[in-house]
């Protein structure tokens, strides 16, 4: 989702040491490995599928034990009054990196990222699109994770980010507009346990066939972040002729699983157009390949899971990789 910018640090700020005692109260056997196995990345997830203690990005999301552990983390999620998706506290250890990289996954391209930290040090340096930053503990920051971005912690603690991913809410929106027109310094959400009320969990987060609509969206998206280069003509001819294509097929069938035959011949059809078309080297500001995030963006996630499980066809070629 777009913020208009890298990094922007919210009008709103929470206690760290309310925070940092939450988390140190943690057992040991909360922390699991990080889902890329960075060495020295740890994480405690928080909001995940059926409050599992699990990685997983996508099904109805609820809270796990851990949350139910950290009152004040919940009144910090209540004040940004958002529906939640997958969130964990992630840990670096000391002298442990976040190597450079963008998230291009469809789960990032529908989420906004929040950064709280809660444990960190002056050797917390966060690099995104060239600038680098320290995040005070406290604070708040939305990070557009489609920068080019990387984490190095050089103290001698492990950092300790709350990091909360959500698709956003009207709240949220104010506090972004706050924070661009300048607002003043924000005001302390005070710890206190008979605030933290109810939160909202995502129950819907993929679509079981994606609409024409949405797919418009992401290649605009893309386009937006792709400058002119030899083979982009080329290559949004083929992505405006598979999204005229789905649209004709959705305008008979819609979502239902009447129609997957031909939302499979479709995502067939513009996998033999791009092999034939060969213009794989475009790429994008952020140094990524176009098709790759279209690949992520649209091809694969065009057919939900639940398609997938219920249609042999389906399984054997609508979720494969479709860019080689």
């Amino acid at each position: 989702m777009r913020i208009g910018r890298p990094l922007l640090k919210l009008p709103i700020r929470f206690c760290g040491d309310t925070l940092a005692r939450e988390v140190s109260a943690l057992p040991s056997d909360a922390w699991m490995q990080h889902p890329q196995k960075f060495d020295g990345n740890c994480a405690v997830p928080l909001v995940s599928p059926g409050g599992g203690l699990v990685n997983r990005t996508y099904g109805p999301m609820g809270p796990t034990r851990w949350l139910q552990d950290c009152p004040y983390i919940r009144q910090v999620m209540q004040a940004l009054d958002s529906t939640w998706g997958r969130s964990r506290l992630m840990g670096l250890e000391a002298g442990a990196v976040v190597p450079e990289h963008v998230d291009t996954h469809y789960y990032w391209r529908t989420h906004l990222r929040i950064h709280i930290p809660v444990i960190t040090n002056p050797q917390v340096a966060f690099t995104c699109d060239g600038t680098t930053i320290h995040m005070a503990a406290g604070e708040c920051w939305i990070l557009d994770s489609f920068y080019r971005h990387s984490v190095a912690n050089r103290g001698r603690d492990m950092r300790v980010h709350l990091v909360l991913d959500t698709v956003g809410s009207s709240r949220l929106w104010d506090l972004i507009d706050a924070a661009k027109e300048g607002a003043p310094a924000p005001p302390l959400v005070e710890p206190d346990e008979a605030k933290a009320d109810e939160l909202e969990f995502e129950q819907v987060n993929a679509p079981a066939i994606m609409s024409p609509w949405e797919m418009k969206t992401h290649i605009a998206y893309l386009a937006e972040w792709t400058d002119p280069q030899p083979g982009l003509a080329e290559i949004m001819a083929v992505m405006d002729r598979f999204v005229m294509a789905w649209s004709g097929t959705w305008a008979r069938y819609g979502p239902s699983d009447t129609g997957l035959s031909a939302y499979l011949r479709h995502l067939k059809e513009v996998h033999i157009a791009i092999t034939r078309l060969g213009a794989t080297r475009v790429t994008m500001r952020n140094g990524q390949p176009l098709l790759a995030s279209a690949e992520q963006f649209i091809f694969k996630h065009a057919i939900g899971p639940n398609a997938v499980q219920q249609d042999p066809q389906a399984a054997a070629h609508g979720r494969h990789r479709l860019l080689a």
